[in-house]
């Protein structure tokens, strides 16, 4: 073990709660057709009315991209009639929209919602944690020292860990995302089956070893 002489140490940890600033929809489509390359946003029919429908909403629509296109056949012949489950990451600056969102893919027949991926604007959070952290460690390291009967001299190591704790991911069916109009019920009042609002809590962990003058 390293010996640390003429010093005392405190530990400090600090939780900052900070909540999802955008997301990213990933959405499956299923297809009746094949087609590859940029050309499905605009040739895959199931694809195009999607992308339609969240660009008239005022989506960008370099926000949406195709990630990739599974093919499922039979008889193991690629074919342009081949159905195909096509892959899309919808990015969303504005969570305000999300549940609109959520409804206008809720609406489209072949369209599924697979998760969400929540991100966030932390770098502000890790930096207000880590200056708390280190007031509380001062503070503390003033506390003991003066107990002592010793003064404080400086700092001579400093270990810092940080860490995400997130809420876990509650996987929900695709219907749920589909509103009741589509089913030819009357809505009474919105039902999305799911969180529209996410947060995680960034904590700072600080090790501080002070020099001191001689006990």
């Amino acid at each position: 073990m390293e010996s640390k002489p003429d010093t005392i140490k405190v530990s400090a940890t600090q939780r900052e709660e900070i909540s999802a600033n955008c997301a990213e929809l990933f959405v499956t489509v299923r297809g009746s057709s094949l087609v590859s390359g940029d050309q499905a946003m605009k040739k895959a029919k199931e694809v195009s009315q999607l992308v339609e429908a969240l660009t008239s909403f005022g989506l960008n629509p370099d926000s949406i991209h195709l990630q990739g296109v599974h093919i499922e056949t039979a008889t193991g012949t690629l074919l342009k009639s081949s159905s195909a489950t096509y892959r899309l990451k919808v990015g969303l600056d504005k969570l305000d929209q999300l549940a609109d969102m959520l409804d206008i893919i809720g609406g489209q027949k072949n369209a599924a919602l697979e998760r969400i991926a929540w991100k966030y604007n932390e770098d502000e959070a890790r930096e207000r944690a880590l200056i708390a952290a280190l007031d509380k460690a001062k503070s503390k390291a003033d506390k003991v020292a003066k107990s002592l009967g010793v003064k404080i001299l400086g700092v001579y190591d400093l270990i810092e860990n940080q860490f995400d704790e997130e809420m876990p991911y509650q996987p929900f069916a695709a219907q749920a995302a589909m509103p009741k109009r589509s089913l030819g019920i009357a809505p009474s009042e919105p039902s999305l089956g799911m969180d529209i609002q996410h947060s995680k809590t960034v904590q700072v962990n600080l090790d501080i070893w002070y020099r001191v003058s001689s006990f």
